[in-house]
């Protein structure tokens, strides 16, 4: 068996689709026996309106494993949002975490020790847009997922990597706001 993984967290914004498709999911990794456990159950049974907590699925009555919670970054109080959210979005959740089961991210031999939380962003522009091609969303929510369980599970970025690029990265929306753009 692996060594213990207490917490592990990670990030990622994965755009580049059409309007209101991209996803920057944040996860917190850890063992299910320990507070991280407890964290987990804790947001499993205390739901909150307008911010359900959900199993990641596959499909009706398939959890993923490591079992994953969708927390909605935002607040849910649209029918055909809640739709997209706890379908397309939350599948494309539990193939990312698959994805990084496969790619050796996360230990298989962890699977049913682990517990993964996903603050899932998904745009609520995705409610008014009329011809949404689920499939990129799916795709694009799916590669973030993995992207966010695997800089999380490397310890990415280093902080070597931030030293040395600490003056170089401008964040875009305090760039957007000096040049009076917001």
């Amino acid at each position: 068996m692996s060594d213990r993984i207490v917490l592990r967290v990670g990030e990622s914004l994965v755009a580049g689709g059409p309007p209101g498709t991209a996803a920057e999911p944040e996860v917190a990794i850890g063992e299910m026996d320990g507070p991280f456990g407890t964290a987990f159950a804790n947001l499993l049974g205390d739901q909150v309106k307008g911010h359900s907590r959900v199993l990641a699925i596959m499909n009706t009555d398939i959890m993923v494993r490591p079992p994953t919670i969708c927390v909605s970054k935002v607040t849910v109080d649209n029918e055909r949002y809640t739709n997209i959210l706890m379908g397309t979005v939350q599948y494309a959740t539990s193939m990312g975490v698959l994805d990084a089961v496969r790619s050796g991210d996360i230990p298989k031999d962890k699977a049913n020790d682990l517990g993964i939380i996903v603050s899932v962003w998904l745009n609520p522009m995705v409610a008014t847009i009329e011809d949404l091609d689920h499939k990129i969303l799916f795709d694009i929510h799916r590669k973030a997922t993995h992207q966010a369980i695997a800089k999380a599970m490397n310890f990415e970025p280093s902080i070597d990597w931030l030293l040395e690029n600490q003056d170089k990265i401008v964040h875009k929306y305090y760039e957007k706001g000096l040049k009076g753009e917001i």
